[in-house]
């Protein structure tokens, strides 16, 4: 993904003020900044969202975007969604999205709605349908919102895993959450991004 002099304000608030990024492949980057610093409105403008007032994002293969809120039907059962997105994504079966459920954790959920699962479950579900098209770059505002402990971990096994599959991952948090994890950090401050060290690129 390149992006290339991305500008955004609402109204007279300039919010991003010239935005490069390059994310190659198989690497597992992060953005942080505090709230209001304009990463929501970054993510939304890079997932084709939302459209930059200047400036330019090119990607190269497919993407998945996970927005901190999970736009979920209450009335549907997980699998429901699942075979949705099917239909939507153009796949022939569900092994990629079984994959992540497993990895997830959270299989056994498959026949139950929506509307009785936890804030956490409910986010594996957002995560999934974000990733079962098997997508080359995965864009993920707050993506571990409700996880407990354990998911928690088991979301930055995934993470690597795609990452070492050849992915571009990119990880929006207001706080810089497992930075060692990362190859590239991104602090977005002053409608700027400013690249931080992390011991992982240090290394």
């Amino acid at each position: 993904m390149d992006v290339r002099g991305v500008h955004h304000a609402y109204g007279r608030r300039e919010v991003l003020r010239g935005i490069d990024l390059r994310l190659e492949a198989g690497v597992l980057a992060g953005v942080v900044g505090e709230n209001g610093a304009g990463k929501s409105t970054l993510l939304k403008i890079l997932s084709g969202e939302l459209a930059p007032d200047r400036g330019t994002v090119i990607h190269e293969g497919r993407f998945g975007y996970c927005p901190q809120s999970a736009v979920l039907n209450d009335a549907l059962t997980v699998r429901q969604h699942l075979e949705y997105f099917k239909v939507a994504y153009g796949l022939s079966n569900l092994g990629r999205a079984e994959e992540v459920m497993g990895a997830l954790q959270f299989s056994e959920y498959a026949d139950e709605r929506t509307a009785v699962l936890s804030g956490g479950t409910r986010q594996k579900l957002n995560l999934t349908l974000a990733l079962m098209h098997d997508p080359h770059i995965l864009l993920l505002d707050e993506p571990y919102q409700g996880f407990d402990w354990d998911t928690y971990q088991r979301f930055w096994d995934l993470a690597t895993w795609l990452r070492d599959e050849g992915r571009s991952v990119l990880v929006v948090s207001h706080l810089a959450y497992d930075a060692e994890r990362l190859d590239v950090l991104w602090r977005l401050d002053g409608g700027l991004l400013h690249e931080q060290t992390t011991e992982r690129a240090a290394s």
